[in-house]
């Protein structure tokens, strides 16, 4: 299939593409953002890709599906598009990397006038931060309408790639679905951080807060020569 992605990814993934799984998936892909409103717009499905070449990949974060809200989904886990109010989950997120790193989000400037955080991601991305959904696209008001459909399958072979021809990757898997992902990275190549998921529902029972995942991933690749990451 001549699927549009960053060429290092071309490369890597087009055996996946040619797949008949994915030829099933991208027709059922197609025939959704036709009949529906799908979400992440289609030019920007692959954005977690495109913002982070292959071989320029440093930290994998991994997410379950799109936001489902109008305008909030740019192709990227846990990333809203600049100017849309944060999800509470990326507050958590945002309060952690603060607590621990002391690093706080761009201030912006909304059409109104109001001052707000950026929740864009897109810097991470640019650094060498995979922000990976487990889902690619779903419908609009609908989360995990898109989940079963091949995009598991897709993403698993994403992270089997990565921790098989990669070294020294730091992997944050957050939440119950992103852990069971585990099985699929060599340990003892990488490392892994696990947590409880940082929506209020998980983090607020405890084990999010204070859990030093940003610090810890920025420590390990300093130690493998690698440059941190600017949270």
């Amino acid at each position: 299939m001549n699927v549009v992605i960053e060429p290092s990814w071309q490369e890597i993934l087009q055996s996946e593409f040619d797949k008949e799984y994915f030829v099933k998936l991208a027709q059922f892909v197609k025939q959704e953002y036709s009949r529906n409103t799908c979400y992440p717009p289609g030019k920007e499905i692959f954005n977690a890709f495109n913002l982070c070449p292959f071989n320029k990949v440093k930290v994998v974060i991994l997410g379950q599906d799109p936001y489902h809200g109008p305008g909030q989904a740019e192709g990227l886990c846990f990333s809203v598009k600049e100017g849309i109010p944060l999800p509470p989950s990326l507050v958590n997120i945002f309060k952690e990397v603060k607590d621990d790193v002391g690093a706080i989000p761009d201030i912006i400037t909304d059409n109104y006038g109001k001052r707000m955080y950026n929740g864009s991601l897109r810097r991470w991305a640019r650094q060498g931060v995979l922000l990976l959904n487990t889902t690619l696209t779903v419908r609009e008001h609908s989360p995990l309408s898109h989940q079963h459909q091949g995009w598991e399958t897709f993403t698993d072979a994403v992270i089997k790639k990565v921790s098989d021809t990669q070294s020294h990757i730091v992997f944050l898997l957050w939440g119950g679905p992103a852990r069971v992902k585990k099985k699929l990275i060599d340990t003892q190549k990488h490392l892994v951080l696990e947590s409880v998921h940082p929506s209020p529902l998980s983090a607020n029972r405890g084990g999010w807060f204070g859990n030093h995942h940003f610090s810890l991933c920025n420590s390990w690749l300093q130690q493998k020569g690698e440059s941190p990451i600017e949270w």
